[in-house]
């Protein structure tokens, strides 16, 4: 990528923190560190990768995305809105009465998404789905899908790679947020992951671990090599910071997964991000 390319991802992954931390600190609560951890994947996706049109969102051919770590949808919901598939001043309304922001993304209420996710486990099976629908149909569309770490020791994980290796959906391209937290502590001390890239090997997929999980020259390189892939789907292993970006975020370690977000804390961010 060129410099110019880089630095416009870069920045762009900055304003779509800004706009994330806004809209959970306006309501006060919500999943912070899931949503800050995988900005620079979805900014590389949205703004560089993608073959989508916000003006066309059920273009047919086009590239589809499944946040299958549906409590991320608020990240989500920032991308759409800043590439123009609804308002921005929609964001202010996030998960209140009436909203087509919950807090898990739906596609029945918002313009943009693709799958409704949430149950851990069965956003990556309808993408692996979508992949298979799509090859039926020759349309050329690629799936994309991001995967929470915490998510990967569902079961359901597992028996969708098996079936995305067998039916060779080499259009498939997963994404795992390696953040190692999950809701009730670090993943080692649940249920660890590793040799987590051997595991996904084992699977018959293809895999690149990305050290640097918000470096977005890393992650478009990453996303570049996937789709020389002939016939496996690949998995793209993301070592990311649970709440990067924001200071007191980063520092809450564990207890940033749905946290409580003050008004100082918003203007801090915000200032942070400026």
């Amino acid at each position: 990528m060129k410099e110019n390319e880089i630095a416009f991802l870069v920045d762009k992954s900055k304003h779509i923190r800004r706009l994330t931390i806004d809209s959970i600190g306006k309501l006060g609560v919500g999943h912070v560190g899931g949503c800050l951890s995988i900005v620079e994947a979805l900014v590389v996706l949205y703004y560089k990768e993608m073959n989508i049109n916000p003006q066309k969102p059920d273009m047919a051919g086009r590239d589809r995305f499944v946040m299958s770590k549906g409590h991320a949808g608020p990240a989500l919901y920032a991308v759409l809105a800043d590439k123009g598939y609804f308002e921005a001043c929609l964001l202010d309304t996030l998960n209140r009465p009436e909203t087509t922001l919950p807090s898990h993304c739906d596609m029945i209420r918002t313009k943009g998404i693709d799958m409704t996710a949430g149950s851990l486990g069965q956003g990556f099976s309808c993408a692996v789905g979508m992949a298979k629908g799509s090859k039926i149909k020759g349309d050329n569309s690629r799936i994309y899908t991001v995967v929470g770490d915490g998510e990967s020791q569902e079961g359901q994980i597992w028996e969708a790679a098996m079936f995305a290796a067998q039916q060779k959906l080499n259009n498939l391209i997963g994404f795992t947020d390696y953040n190692k937290f999950q809701l009730d502590g670090g993943i080692s001390e649940i249920v660890g992951l590793e040799p987590l890239d051997m595991k996904w090997k084992a699977f018959g997929w293809d895999v690149i671990v990305v050290q640097d999980g918000h470096d977005v020259k890393e992650i478009a390189e990453a996303i570049g090599k996937a789709r020389q892939s002939e016939a496996k789907p690949t998995m793209i292993i993301l070592n990311t910071i649970k709440g990067k970006g924001v200071s007191f975020a980063e520092a809450a370690g564990v207890t940033n997964h749905n946290m409580p977000v003050t008004e100082e804390q918003r203007i801090q961010a915000l200032k942070e991000l400026a």
